[in-house]
């Protein structure tokens, strides 16, 4: 397919203005999505391509693709390129009219995408009572480089109650989220060059992160019981992993395998980076202990609020040995960068009344019955489900990638914005299926298009 010609995009960039160009150019490429200049299925140029067209570096074009990619307006197919979804995944209502089973929806796509919250869970009441209540402090002048103090003592409190991990105040730093913690790690600890070990499939804006820090990062193989410890290369500086729920393929490090690890980890001096994206969400059975409570000394937690609340917030945590702690905060210093102290106030707020409790419960009910109301449809129509009872996807398994491909393409036909497992390789991809996020949109919608979902997804007949 032809890519869009950069000439013929309808951006114009003033840099006279106070808006940082990247800002600029990602609102223009929204703006042509929104107005029809663009349309679903456009290649758009690599960001290479268009730094070039445009004059500009290419940190300004690669920082509006991870905008937009973020927002859903765009998606990267491994090897294929970068290309325009249309519309952006947002909750549609289900107050719209559905469509029958042979006709696609109108208007934007039902977001079935992983890593997305259920923000329409949140309490409205409870979520303006604690912007009011932070909005109450006073303006800071000096930001704190770890993060506000009440922020770091409620993190401590909601590890130790939902994950158990018994972490004191002080060993605890405020991050602007997972990426952004991984960021920190790689420019602080890292030096060009240093080996990288990252689960593949993997999270890719973590690789994205280790290689733009210098490093050289090369695949740990995972399997169904999570990262394989006997695969990491010798000489790594690091292993990054998410053992509660692996992402994307959604199985979880045996308890044998963690122990593995974390041997090999303090054998061969090298830290263990532990992305805990959504341990909280386990629904068969309670959660393994975290890797940072068997091994403190030599594993780096990070989790964050983008998965059990929203985004909105743009908070996360890191608790690490003090070691590491030291450096991330050095580095903060050198580079001026703080995590926004807004997010980490109405955190505290929620967690001090209550309502982030109270949410929790009621988003692992909500999001158990949606994964067993989809694997039940799934499972009576013959389609594998991988994947523990946890989290806010599911993985069905396909043959090839080609046929990945057909049913992410059928699947826009039909209305549904799903995911596939090769963009989640770093190298050439061994494993191909669909990921469906089951979060994103409301119950009802996901009820009405559970008969599409299950046509997409169907074996086919031999």
């Amino acid at each position: 397919m032809a890519g869009v010609d950069t000439t013929l995009l309808p951006v114009t960039l003033d840099r006279e203005s106070g808006v940082p160009l990247a800002v600029q150019l990602a609102d223009a490429l929204r703006e042509a999505a929104s107005g029809g200049h663009l349309r679903g299925g456009d290649r758009l140029p690599s960001t290479r391509a268009l730094a070039a067209g445009l004059g500009v570096s290419r940190t300004v074009t690669s920082a509006a693709y991870e905008q937009l990619h973020a927002e859903g307006w765009i998606v990267g197919r491994h090897g294929s390129g970068t290309f325009v979804t249309t519309s952006p995944p947002t909750p549609v209502s289900h107050h719209r009219a559905v469509a029958g089973p042979d006709q696609p929806p109108q208007g934007d796509l039902v977001p079935l995408m992983p890593g997305m919250p259920w923000a329409d869970g949140l309490d409205r009441a409870a979520w303006r009572r604690a912007w009011r209540a932070a909005a109450d402090s006073p303006p800071l002048v000096v930001s704190e480089r770890a993060g506000l103090v009440e922020y770091r003592a409620a993190i401590a409190e909601h590890l130790l109650r939902h994950r158990g991990l018994d972490a004191a105040p002080n060993s605890v730093l405020a991050t602007a989220g997972t990426t952004a913690a991984v960021v920190e790690l790689a420019a602080a600890l890292l030096d060009p060059g240093d080996l990288v070990g990252v689960e593949e499939p993997g999270y890719q804006r973590a690789v994205e992160a280790f290689r733009r820090a210098g490093a050289r990062v090369v695949p740990v193989e995972v399997d169904e019981q999570g990262l394989r410890p006997d695969s990491i290369p010798a000489g790594v500086k690091a292993v990054y992993c998410s053992p509660a729920h692996q992402y994307p393929l959604g199985s979880r490090m045996s308890a044998s395998r963690r122990v593995e690890l974390v041997e090999r980890a303090r054998a061969d001096g090298f830290l263990v980076v532990e992305d805990d994206y959504d341990g909280e969400l386990r629904y068969d059975v309670a959660p393994l202990p975290v890797l940072a409570a068997l091994a403190p000394d030599v594993v780096v937690h990070l989790g964050t609020t983008s998965k059990i609340l929203t985004p909105t917030l743009g908070a996360g945590w890191m608790v690490a040995p003090p070691g590491v702690t030291a450096a991330v905060l050095a580095y903060r210093d050198d580079a001026g960068t703080r995590a926004s102290p807004a997010g980490q106030r109405v955190f505290v707020e929620l967690a001090r009344h209550g309502d982030l409790g109270r949410h929790l419960r009621r988003l692992r009910r909500e999001l158990s019955e949606r994964r067993s109301m989809l694997v039940t449809a799934l499972r009576a129509e013959n389609v594998p489900v991988l994947g523990d009872d946890a989290g806010a996807h599911l993985v069905v398994p396909l043959e090839s990638e080609d046929e990945e491909r057909r049913r992410l393409a059928l699947g826009r036909e039909r209305g549904l914005l799903l995911d596939g497992l090769a963009r989640h390789f770093a190298g050439t991809p061994t494993t191909a299926g669909i990921a469906v996020g089951y979060a994103g949109c409301s119950r009802e919608t996901l009820h009405d298009v559970l008969g599409v979902l299950v046509d997409v997804l169907r074996p086919t007949r031999r």
